[in-house]
């Protein structure tokens, strides 16, 4: 079980550094303008991306990014909130009325840089007229604890927000606003990373109170009004606001992945991308990924699997855990004790959900030191309480803040 988790900690390591706003961000930073440049940004790396910008970029800067608590770093010329995440909290709403005040007024010889990672959806909450943060507060709730994914979670913000959809980048014109990301989402859709707030919001088939039937999910009334009123939507492709809008995808899963797999090559594996985009229910997602790895190790291969993307997980218990500790102990039940397997889940942000670890790992022992440390792995994974099961047998992975978010990383070594 050593060799194997440090196996394991070093795939996730090297893939977590690959990310790292040092080293993505610096080719993509801009000449200075002839006017103002004004930094502005929202999630959970937009610290460090600032604190990068300051140490790199060759002109005078001001601004401010919002993070979450607990992941801010110094800085000397941008300011640096913190507020809450994954619920939106009144440090939130005023950092994001502080955004919008900074970007207005700005003319075209100007620049607004926009850092943005993941998160920043509910770092950067600023309900639409009408709504109070609350009614915003309740409606994630329910979207999170359903089972939700979060380009359906963003399509509801969107309607709910006076900063997202594009509206950051409107407010901002005719300043050009070039916006840097770190994609923590699914198929790196600029529009769905911290709820597109300086891009277009593409036409979709699904609207917010689509996504809210689908999931039976009663919203607060004054949004049932704001969806049913259908104003102040989000700015569609064409918008003349939006003309002198770019953006950059910095970095993303398939980077981090992709370091991993070097990672693996050189510690004798054979690497299996399963894909870097992979979505669903995390127990699964555990249960096809354990039945993969079973054949590999039928065969006899030496391999590890990797993939990447975010897994969901529908609440009916009243357990701890995020996704990635409960596809761990999904694993880890479907796996039953099999020989000569290992594995990883971890978000790369340092955080499972909204607990203190990253995720867990998983050894061919688990279920055995579970039973002795008295624990029923089936109840727990009822109950939504990996992060109770794991805890009791020490195999949490605790990174504290990473400063950089491309979301789910997983990696199972067989053999």
């Amino acid at each position: 079980m050593v060799a194997s988790r440090e196996i394991l900690m070093q795939l996730f390591g090297r893939a977590v550094a690959e990310v790292q706003p040092e080293r993505c961000l610096l080719s993509h930073l801009p000449p200075p303008p002839r006017g103002r440049t004004v930094v502005v940004g929202a999630g959970k790396a937009a610290a460090a991306m600032a604190r990068t910008v300051e140490t790199h970029f060759g002109g005078e800067i001001e601004g401010l990014v919002v993070t979450r608590y607990g992941y801010a770093v110094p800085t000397e010329r941008i300011a640096v909130v913190e507020a809450s995440h994954p619920l939106p909290d009144q440090a939130g709403q005023k950092a994001a009325a502080r955004v919008l005040e900074m970007v207005s007024g700005l003319g075209p010889d100007d620049l607004v840089l926009c850092l943005l990672s993941g998160g920043g959806s509910a770092l950067l909450a600023l309900p639409a007229p009408g709504l109070r943060l609350g009614d915003k507060r309740a409606t994630t709730d329910s979207l999170l604890r359903c089972g939700a994914t979060i380009g359906e979670i963003n399509t509801v913000r969107k309607q709910l927000s006076a900063i997202k959809g594009g509206r950051l980048a409107a407010a901002a014109a005719p300043a050009p606003i070039l916006t840097l990301m770190i994609s923590d989402v699914p198929g790196d859709d600029p529009a769905v990373i911290a709820s597109g707030p300086t891009v277009a919001h593409p036409p979709s088939l699904v609207s917010a109170e689509e996504v809210l039937a689908k999931y039976a999910i009663t919203p607060p009334p004054a949004v049932a009004r704001q969806l049913r009123a259908g104003a102040d939507k989000a700015l569609g492709p064409g918008d003349p606001r939006l003309a002198h809008a770019r953006y950059v995808i910095v970095a993303s899963a398939n980077e981090a992945l992709a370091a991993a797999t070097e990672e693996a090559l050189v510690a004798g594996y054979s690497p299996l991308m399963l894909g870097d985009d992979i979505e669903g229910e995390s127990r699964e997602v555990a249960r096809a990924h354990a039945a993969l790895a079973l054949d590999h190790a039928a065969q006899g291969r030496k391999t590890v699997l990797l993939s990447g993307g975010e897994t969901t997980v529908t609440l009916t218990g009243g357990g701890r855990g995020g996704p990635n500790a409960e596809y761990a102990l999904a694993l880890c039940l479907a796996l039953d004790g099999a020989p000569s397997i290992a594995a990883l889940a971890c978000d790369t942000d340092g955080i499972d959900g909204s607990e203190d670890n990253a995720g867990a790992v998983v050894a061919s022992d688990s279920l055995a030191r579970m039973r002795r440390a008295g624990i029923d792995a089936k109840a727990r994974l009822a109950d939504n309480d990996a992060y109770g099961a794991f805890a009791a047998i020490g195999d949490l992975v605790i990174t504290g803040p990473t400063h950089t978010n491309v979301n789910d990383f997983r990696a199972i070594l067989v053999g």
